[in-house]
């Protein structure tokens, strides 16, 4: 069986530090993480979601998340729209926040990190690639940020994980139980090829109250510990709440 180190294809310098920061906090993520404390797995209108990059972070804000990701497909103008909302929200509003249902005040905004989904060929199959913490202006990750999927080798999987990691990030299979291969075949190709991590904990039924599929998720536990995988979790949000998928 395929045996990948926890740090493979972790660059040096300040990137690396923000990888091994990012891999602290998917080392965290267990059952009751998403989607009320981390999500990393949300689209807006600058791909296939609804929800505009503003509307995203009033809700994560309002709902009390720490840390979070934006992962359009195959651009970063969402996030960068997000970011910069983000910071201005801070600027204008510099009190502590307090959560949703005037909880337990905080004294910093959620995190939001860099992300990405990338459509790649795994062992002839397509399945996405999420990537994160990486540098967007980074020569290697250009090719997956134009807005559209990749063509020819840019599109195999090893060319994507390669490229998320040389841009400083981390790659991760997402829902790898919706693909037209079994997952355990997917996944120790994928490991094969230097992923990182696998999207373990995702609601493949599409709940009204999201939730990790409970059929699913236990085999997918089993096959990152496995295979010393990070594990992360996402609702993978396409609809106007990002408490849930659609």
């Amino acid at each position: 069986m395929v045996q990948v180190p926890a740090t493979a294809g972790v660059p040096t310098g300040a990137s690396a530090r923000d990888a091994l920061e990012l891999r602290g906090v998917f080392k965290t993520v267990d059952e009751s993480s998403c989607p009320g404390r981390l999500n990393f797995h949300m689209h807006t209108f600058h791909s296939d979601g609804q929800l505009s990059p503003e509307t995203l972070i009033e809700q994560a804000i309002q709902l009390g998340l720490q840390e979070f990701a934006i992962t359009d497909h195959h651009t970063v103008n969402g996030y960068r729209l997000a970011k910069q909302y983000l910071e201005d929200w801070q600027w204008k509003n510099p009190a502590s926040i307090r959560s949703k249902g005037g909880g337990k005040k905080v004294n910093k905004l959620p995190r939001l990190w860099t992300g990405v989904e990338i459509t790649s060929l795994l062992n002839g199959v397509e399945v996405h690639i999420l990537g994160y913490a990486f540098r967007p202006h980074h020569k290697a990750i250009r090719p997956y940020i134009k807005g559209h999927s990749p063509r020819g080798p840019e599109q195999k999987a090893e060319a994507v994980i390669r490229a998320i990691q040389r841009s400083g990030g981390i790659a991760v299979l997402a829902h790898p139980c919706r693909y037209r291969r079994s997952p355990e075949e997917l996944v120790v190709e994928a490991a094969r090829h230097g992923i990182d991590g696998i999207e373990v904990y995702y609601a493949y039924d599409n709940p009204k109250t999201w939730r990790p599929c409970p059929k699913k998720t236990p085999s997918m536990q089993q096959l990152a510990h496995k295979l010393n995988l990070l594990q992360t979790c996402g609702t993978d949000t396409h609809g106007k709440s990002i408490t849930r998928r659609i």
